[in-house]
């Protein structure tokens, strides 16, 4: 009896662990399913506009997606810009149009970006540090008062910013957008790094105190080594909200400061929209934030895990 006990307990346990590796097995495919369909799904925009870029126009209107399958690839769309094989040697107005909005987006986006880092570690330091009082605001207030500027939509500011940068020569200028933009993504700086610093211990600034450092010296030998990964992460974000930012661009420039969104957004026109154009002139755009994302994958990556971007 006790022989047959044994051997009826070591059926039930290989039935239980075959269940437990069933359930384990399923929720993984599940998983990468899910994964998988998420992938397609963020993708695939991509592919469309890179596989565009190389269509004709009957290979567009039909729906054709697949190279060499459903199409044959054709250079019409970086033609269009002067980017071409075929005229990459020559001179060509609409390249030299195109790279002058280039330069243009990448010196405002990435100036705007780093002040906006700037300015708002040091805030969201002395947020997450320092209790301050302002009448009846507090931390929690002022924090809040950051993120509430994102709720105005950019048509309610219009007017006042177009009066403004006019009254003060601003308009179609490279600093105009820098000072604009860099207010735009300001609090999402202030939120994303407030997390972060809160998440550093203050024993270590303590410490740091201790030994002989002031209050800059902690910040900048201590807090900022750990903290940069969510800079990073922060800068990120921000450099893509102004990358791709339209409405104020085309609001508040018109030649010597135009970027590259407004040149995108000119391809509609009354004959219809030039999709192959607008495909070529999008995948050169997305090329850059590409491989920025590449070479600083790994900070993204902390800055994720370390819960700075939630």
């Amino acid at each position: 009896m006790d022989g047959a006990a044994r051997m009826t307990a070591i059926f039930k346990e290989h039935e239980a662990d075959l269940r437990v590796s069933t359930k384990w097995w399923a929720s993984r495919i599940a998983i990468y399913t899910a994964l998988f369909l998420w992938m397609v799904v963020c993708l695939f925009p991509i592919l469309w506009t890179i596989t565009t870029s190389f269509k004709l126009a009957p290979d567009v209107m039909k729906g054709n997606l697949i190279p060499w399958w459903d199409f044959t690839p054709r250079w019409k769309g970086w033609e269009s810009i002067g980017l071409s094989p075929r005229l990459i040697g020559e001179v060509s107005t609409v390249r030299e149009e195109f790279f002058k909005r280039f330069w243009n987006s990448t010196i405002i986006s990435i100036s705007a970006a780093l002040l906006a880092v700037i300015l708002g570690s040091l805030a969201a330091y002395g947020l997450s540090r320092f209790s301050y009082r302002f009448g009846f605001m507090k931390n929690s207030d002022i924090s809040f008062f950051f993120l509430s500027q994102m709720i105005l939509p950019p048509v309610v500011l219009a007017l006042p910013f177009l009066i403004l940068y006019k009254s003060l020569g601003l308009l179609d200028s490279r600093i105009g957008l820098i000072l604009l933009y860099t207010l735009m993504v300001l609090p999402i700086v202030i939120w994303i790094m407030r997390d972060q610093f809160q998440g550093i211990p203050i024993e270590l600034e303590e410490a740091a105190l201790v030994d002989g450092l002031g209050i800059w010296g902690a910040f900048t030998q201590i807090v900022l080594p750990i903290a940069l990964p969510g800079m990073v992460a922060a800068f990120i974000l921000s450099l893509v909200l102004c990358w791709n930012e339209y409405f104020f661009a085309a609001l508040l420039t018109s030649s010597n400061a135009s970027t590259l969104p407004v040149m995108v957004a000119s391809q509609t026109g009354s004959q219809g929209i030039n999709w192959w154009s607008m495909a070529a002139l999008s995948s050169a755009a997305i090329l850059p934030l590409v491989i920025v994302a590449i070479f600083l994958e790994k900070y993204i990556i902390k800055g994720m895990a370390a819960g700075a971007v939630k």
